[in-house]
């Protein structure tokens, strides 16, 4: 991608990228909003139900989910978007060769963006290996592509607050969610709301900025459940164990097993410290 084709709003900022280098198919900022969605890779398991509730609720809106592909709250944000059909754009610290791609732990992840109808940017050559200093430079796009960006969880001191500055710098809005004044994860955000950034408790405040409150959001593909599976959805009141789903529908357990894991690739369920959560 060359200079003249570089998205309108990145080359608003004081250095744009000369060239992008893109795997897949990026969004029209013309017909979607691009939300920017940041956060600390030490995230609580606050920070990581906040930030899939609200992408969760942005779903069916034109809202592009952009971040760096990073380990923690970056990774949350782009598999929050997927598990509901929202486009995410993902901008590592590295080139886009899946030999580089950085962290390698995410290649599968990438590769589910790409599948998705989402892309991966970069503007370093597709073998460039990431250094200290690609990750500053990395954050000014992620910056700069978006009409605004989301601080879930931050350090005082961390790239998340960085990032945040630079989209204010670049006449952009910064939303952050606030925390507990006990939590480390959370100082960064409460500071930046002090400093003047809107504070977020839904996906609501969200929209409102967008002006996506009249606009009726798409509905995703209705999913039909078998018998069993929607057995096993009135049985999730609450989140429980395995053991407490068979126990309850009197069900053998190696066909529950069978059963969820149908159910979780479907995005109906999800499982986390031994719990099983319905979506």
């Amino acid at each position: 991608m060359n200079e003249s084709s570089i998205p309108y709003l990145l080359q608003q900022i004081p250095d744009p990228p000369k060239q992008l280098y893109i795997r897949g198919e990026l969004p029209n900022d013309q017909e979607y909003k691009f939300l920017t969605v940041i956060g600390s890779r030490k995230f609580t398991t606050y920070g990581k139900h906040v930030c899939e509730k609200i992408i969760k609720d942005l779903a069916g809106y034109p809202i592009v989910i952009v971040s760096g592909l990073a380990l923690g709250i970056d990774s949350i944000a782009h598999q929050a978007a997927l598990q509901n059909n929202l486009k995410t754009l993902a901008i590592p610290g590295s080139g886009l060769d899946d030999s580089v791609l950085y962290p390698a732990n995410n290649r599968g992840l990438a590769h589910s963006i790409i599948k998705q109808g989402g892309c991966l940017l970069s503007e370093f050559e597709p073998t460039f290996k990431s250094t200290r200093w690609s990750f500053p430079r990395r954050n000014r796009i992620m910056a700069g592509i978006s009409h605004a960006t989301l601080v879930i969880e931050a350090e005082n001191k961390s790239g998340t607050r960085i990032t945040a500055r630079m989209a204010t710098e670049y006449n952009r809005e910064v939303f952050a969610v606030p925390g507990s004044i006990f939590s480390p994860m959370s100082e960064g955000c409460n500071e930046l709301i002090r400093e003047g950034a809107t504070p977020v408790t839904s996906a609501a405040d969200i929209l409102d900025f967008f002006n996506l409150t009249n606009i009726t959001p798409v509905q995703s593909q209705l999913i039909l459940l078998e018998p069993e599976e929607q057995s096993i959805i009135n049985a999730l009141t609450e989140p429980i164990s395995r053991n407490i789903i068979a126990e309850r529908l009197k069900i053998d357990i190696i066909k529950l097993n069978i059963l969820l894991s149908s159910m979780e690739i479907k995005g109906l369920i999800k499982e986390e410290l031994g719990k099983i959560y319905k979506l």
